[in-house]
């Protein structure tokens, strides 16, 4: 386990009668998630909420976890016990793979990139799937990802040069102002971008994030939440300008809410008739939700990952280890974040 991060802090009552400022390397401690952050580091006794993440050994005394005064890095509890027996898989052969859940990984397939293509990506930091789409293009055509913080900027081109793609051009741009309403000069690069200037186009909006885990707690307001369904429509609305007559545009989120994700597919096929919803390969989540106005052969059209049904409810690890490889690989696949995609062909000008 990595050192203690913000929201992560030690208990040592339920082993050791010593007062915990002498806990040395080797001993055995308990780990804690704060659930809402509101733990000092270093604190002796913590009576907030709190969830037992599991046991290990500390690999550092008390007074070299807490008393640095540059960036908490490294080893700081080697876990014997944990709850989450998922490994980490950070910092694992870094130029060869990337590391992404099943959702992000089916959405890049589902826009299907060609090479020699043009291709889109409008909010693509930390590049996982920009990077995934170049690799499908087999590095051959350009794939432009923008995103509107410099710092995810540059995490998206070093992610790109650790994996040896050169097609992919990223520019620190606010997507809802990518459309140009100017005549662009023809060596002209980055964006603002020319009416119809892609073959596919991939909006993974900005959004609540309802879907993402291991999430504990959910801090954002109500205010916030309801944010998104508007910004998420202005850079749709961008998008859809932006591709190209027979194009192919795929809107995800990683949320879970009905506004964001069925709503703005039933506003979208109301507000842009260029559009036609199309299936989705590969297609291993299941439909969309009802509520939004959509038909019933629209919602089987659209694609919802939900971790809520995957039951593991008397389940042990003994009972799965004993269980055939299809069935573990059946629920690896249903075992994921909440996500949403759809998928859109842009009708051909008459």
């Amino acid at each position: 386990m990595q050192y203690f991060e913000e929201h992560m802090f030690m208990s040592l009552e339920s082993y050791l009668p010593q007062d915990v400022r002498v806990v040395k390397a080797g001993d055995l401690v308990s780990v804690y998630s704060d659930i809402e952050g509101k733990c000092k580091r270093g604190a002796k006794e913590f009576k907030g909420v709190k969830v037992f993440l599991g046991n290990g050994i500390s690999e550092l005394s008390r007074s070299e976890i807490f008393s640095s005064s540059g960036p908490l890095k490294g080893l700081g509890v080697r876990m014997i016990e944990p709850v989450y027996l998922s490994p980490s898989f950070d910092n694992v052969l870094p130029s060869h793979l990337f590391l992404q859940n099943l959702p992000s990984v089916v959405v890049s397939h589902i826009l299907n990139p060609q090479p020699g293509e043009k291709v889109l990506d409008m909010c693509a930091a930390p590049g996982g799937k920009a990077t995934h789409l170049a690799t499908l293009m087999h590095d051959q055509g350009e794939v432009i990802a923008m995103d509107k913080i410099a710092n995810k900027v540059k995490k998206i081109k070093l992610n790109a040069e650790l994996l040896q793609l050169n097609c992919i051009k990223a520019f620190c741009y606010d997507g809802t102002k990518a459309l140009s309403v100017e005549k662009r000069e023809d060596e002209q690069e980055g964006p603002p971008f020319s009416p119809e200037s892609f073959d596919r186009i991939l909006l993974d909006a900005p959004c609540s994030g309802m879907g993402q885990r291991p999430n504990m707690a959910y801090s954002s307001t109500l205010k916030e939440v309801t944010s998104y369904q508007p910004l998420q429509r202005k850079l749709f609305t961008v998008a859809v300008k932006l591709l190209k007559p027979g194009g192919v545009l795929v809107y995800s989120t990683c949320t879970i809410t009905l506004s964001e994700n069925e709503e703005q597919v039933a506003w979208a096929l109301k507000r842009f008739p260029c559009l036609q919803l199309h299936p989705q390969e590969p297609h291993i989540g299941g439909e969309g939700m009802k509520g939004a106005g959509l038909r019933l052969d629209q919602l089987k059209l659209l694609q919802r990952f939900d971790p809520a049904a995957v039951t593991l409810q008397g389940m042990d690890i003994n009972s799965l280890q004993d269980s055939r490889e299809d069935d573990l690989i059946s629920l690896a696949n249903k075992d994921c974040i909440g996500f949403f995609i759809a998928k859109f062909i842009k009708s051909k000008s008459k």
